[in-house]
This record gives structure tokens, C-alpha cells and sequence, in this order.
């Protein structure tokens, strides 16, 4: 039961790391050659369709890591499982209020400070994507046959 959880842990972080990895290394920078808005309008369901598939990926990762430590599996997954569990309230706490502000109605999306905010976005993102990308390597380390400790 323990490995099963392992690799479902394991495989989750990588889906969530593969992604968070690709939108700040391809989907946002090819965003960002386009003029502010068409960037921002483009963003805004980029952004939802996103939000569908890394959250319950995040919490899956998380949740599943948790078991396995609790059910014997070494310290370090219980570690991974609290790094990519973390960008759930990373979220809402440091990442949301700047998604509030990029999706205001009467926001004028050709300004200055929608692209500033454009950027933003970005700069926090990539820390999810670095707490990922720890957690995935993590769990791949774990199931390449680390000594429990």
C-alpha cells in the first residue's frame, strides 16, 4: 500500500512540476511578447484551466505523501508531500490577490500596470514551480531507492 501511495505521490508532484515548469518557461514568456491585452485576455483562461488541473494535483501529491509517511514511508516524503502542499496556500495567500487584481472588471487591460502585473504573476509562480520541482525530486530520489531514515 505504502509503495502504491509513493508512486502516486511521486507521479502527481511530476504532473504538477512539468506543468508549473512549462507555464513559466514557455506559456507565459510566449504571452508576453503579445501587447498587454492580448496577454491579459489570454492569461485569464489560461489561468482558470490551470487552476482545474494543478490544484486537486497539488492536494493528491500531498495527501498521498502524508499516508505513506504515516504508514511507515521515510521522513522525506512526508517532506516533498509539505513542499507541494505548500503552493496551495501560497496561492490563495500570495498569488491570489495579485489574480484578483489582473481580473478586475473596469481593469484597463492595455496599461502599464496590467503587463507589470503580468510579470508578477510570473516571479510568483516560478516559486511555485521551484517548491514543485524540490518535491518532485524529492519523491524521485525516494523511489530510486533512498535509505528510509
Amino acid at each position: 500500500m505504502s509503495h502504491a501511495l509513493q508512486m502516486i505521490t511521486a507521479f502527481a508532484a511530476m504532473l504538477f512540476a512539468g506543468a508549473a515548469l512549462y507555464v513559466n518557461v514557455v506559456d507565459h514568456p510566449a504571452r508576453m511578447v503579445l501587447e498587454t491585452k492580448s496577454a491579459a485576455q489570454q492569461w485569464a483562461p489560461s489561468y482558470k484551466r490551470a487552476t482545474l488541473m494543478q490544484a486537486p494535483l497539488a492536494l493528491v501529491s500531498l495527501l498521498s505523501g502524508v499516508t505513506a509517511w504515516l504508514l511507515g514511508a521515510s521522513i522525506w516524503w512526508l517532506v516533498a508531500a509539505l513542499l507541494i502542499g505548500a503552493v496551495v496556500p501560497y496561492t490563495f495567500l500570495v498569488v491570489m490577490p495579485t489574480n484578483h487584481k489582473i481580473l478586475e472588471p473596469d481593469r484597463d487591460l492595455s496599461s502599464v500596470e496590467t503587463r507589470e502585473l503580468l510579470q508578477k504573476w510570473a516571479r510568483l509562480h516560478g516559486i511555485r514551480t521551484a517548491f514543485s520541482l524540490v518535491a518532485a525530486g524529492i519523491d524521485v530520489w525516494q523511489l530510486g531507492g533512498a535509505s528510509p531514515s
